[in-house]
C-alpha cells in the first residue's frame, strides 16, 4: 500500500474508533451515571430506564458496536484491498 493510502486508511480507522467510543461513552457514562435520575422517570420492561442503561444497556450497546466496527473495518479493508 502506498504511504498516502496508509495514512488515509488509519485516519478513517481512527475516525471510526472515535465515533464508536463516543457512542459507548454517551451510553455508559452519560446515560448510566449523569442522566440516570432523568431517565429513571421512563420505564422499560418494568425497570427504570436509567437503571437499565447502567446495568445492561451499556453492555448491549458495546456488543452492538463491536459488530458495527467489524462491518466498517471489513468495508474499509475491501476499499484499500487489504481484505484476506
Amino acid at each position: 500500500m502506498p504511504h498516502t493510502d496508509h495514512k488515509k486508511y488509519w485516519k478513517v480507522n481512527l475516525k471510526y474508533l472515535a465515533i464508536l467510543l463516543g457512542i459507548w461513552f454517551l451510553v455508559s457514562y452519560v446515560f448510566g451515571i449523569i442522566l440516570v435520575d432523568e431517565l429513571n422517570t421512563i420505564r422499560l420492561g418494568g425497570f427504570k430506564l436509567g437503571f437499565w442503561f447502567a446495568q445492561q444497556g451499556s453492555i448491549y450497546v458495546f456488543v452492538i458496536l463491536i459488530f458495527v466496527y467489524i462491518k466498517l473495518m471489513n468495508a474499509l479493508d475491501k476499499k484499500y484491498n487489504l481484505n484476506e
